[in-house]
């Protein structure tokens, strides 16, 4: 087996591209409503329903070889009627720095979205969030080296389905395709949950709202001692007391 050099590499090494193997036949459609969203944006924008079910047919035959996410492109060749397979392609818009910043902090204000996603679960609120996570119709651009000029086509379909199935499984598959692998995005969150959670400069002083709590008792009156001794001259030190000798009777 060869092992991916150049850029390749360097984007396997960073997180930034994972490839699964080939499902056998009978592989089945996605189960999640998030897997379900994935085929719904693709299969909104065609008018040919047999395309789409000939794909959901190949996916479910095993046709499907190996698939490779990278950030905004899921590639993989799909078998088709001729000996040769056809290379079929699905393209999704990466995050921006700014969407990225924005999803980051919601997730970080809201720990649980990222326990169920190390479950494998997303969240619709996260996912339907201040920056949407799923594609909508007409977001995924398929495209496929088959001569059928209708796009989609049966293999960019079937990819689709496919595609669908991997992120029932790992959620983290789409978050790839937005842009972050999983390890660089957990420890990113570690690292906003750290710092968060650190005090703030001063952070031993009372605060306000204790200051202002009536229930409170109002503090003993007096005066500290380093500021009547930096007042001015000190003053003499007072004799002892004489000790009294006791006369026995």
């Amino acid at each position: 087996m060869t092992r991916p050099t150049g850029a390749r590499a360097r984007a396997s090494a960073d997180g930034l591209r994972r490839t699964f193997p080939a499902r056998p036949a009978g592989d089945t459609a996605a189960t999640t409503w998030w897997g379900r969203a994935w085929v719904t944006a693709l299969t909104a924008r065609s008018r040919d329903a047999g395309r789409l079910e000939r794909g959901s047919d190949l996916a479910a035959r095993g046709s499907v070889d190996a698939v490779t996410v990278t950030p905004g492109l899921v590639l993989a060749y799909v078998h088709g009627s001729r000996p040769r397979p056809y290379r079929a392609r699905l393209r999704v818009r990466p995050l921006t720095d700014d969407d990225w910043a924005r999803l980051l902090d919601h997730i970080a204000d809201h720990p649980a979205h990222l326990a169920a996603l190390l479950d494998r679960e997303l969240p619709p609120a996260l996912a339907e969030g201040p920056v949407p996570l799923l594609p909508g119709a007409g977001d995924l651009i398929p495209d496929c080296t088959c001569p059928d000029p209708v796009r989609p086509c049966k293999h960019a379909a079937a990819l689709c389905h496919r595609t669908a199935r991997l992120l029932d499984q790992d959620p983290f598959v789409l978050l790839l395709l937005r842009g972050r692998g999983e390890d660089d995005l957990i420890d990113t969150l570690t690292r906003l949950s750290v710092t968060r959670a650190a005090p703030a400069p001063g952070g031993d002083e009372v605060p306000d709202d204790e200051a202002a709590d009536p229930y409170r008792p109002p503090p003993l009156p007096g005066v500290r001692a380093r500021d009547v001794l930096a007042a001015g001259p000190r003053p003499p030190v007072p004799p002892l007391p004489r000790r009294e000798r006791r006369l026995r009777a």
